[in-house]
């Protein structure tokens, strides 16, 4: 399972100078940082809420998790589910009361998910036009 991972994780490098959506993502990204709206507004609110302290300003992981490598194998259930409720006992707070969150829980994936693919670089992004 491991190597399906690390797979995908290659193809997705390969791409990440190219304009990619791969099938069902849910990011659109065009040479690794100009984005569709959604994305960028994800994006906007990882910067916003200041998710680096904890995660990395390339979400390689610090106090908290890769989210790179988390990314890989969380669904998006479950990622809405540890944003929405956290995880107290390991630091990660809850969002569910931030109306910023709540807002852009599929942007944030969306950005995230980008990040993790290797589609989306690290750094500014600019939105679609």
């Amino acid at each position: 399972m491991k190597g399906i991972f690390l797979a995908a994780g290659l193809a997705a490098a390969l791409m990440g100078g190219a304009n990619a959506q791969a099938g069902d993502a849910p990011y659109t990204v065009k040479d690794g940082s100009m984005v569709d709206a959604k994305t960028y507004e994800g994006w906007k609110t990882w910067r916003a809420l200041a998710c680096e302290r904890c995660h990395g300003a390339q979400q390689q992981g610090m106090v908290g998790p890769s989210l790179i490598e988390s990314l890989k194998v969380l669904t998006k259930e479950q990622f809405d589910k540890v944003l929405m409720e956290g995880r107290v006992e390991k630091g990660m707070p809850n969002f569910n009361g931030s109306k910023m969150v709540t807002e852009n829980l599929d942007g944030l994936y969306a950005f995230l998910k980008g990040r993790s693919d290797g589609a989306i670089k690290p750094g500014r992004l600019q939105k679609l036009e």
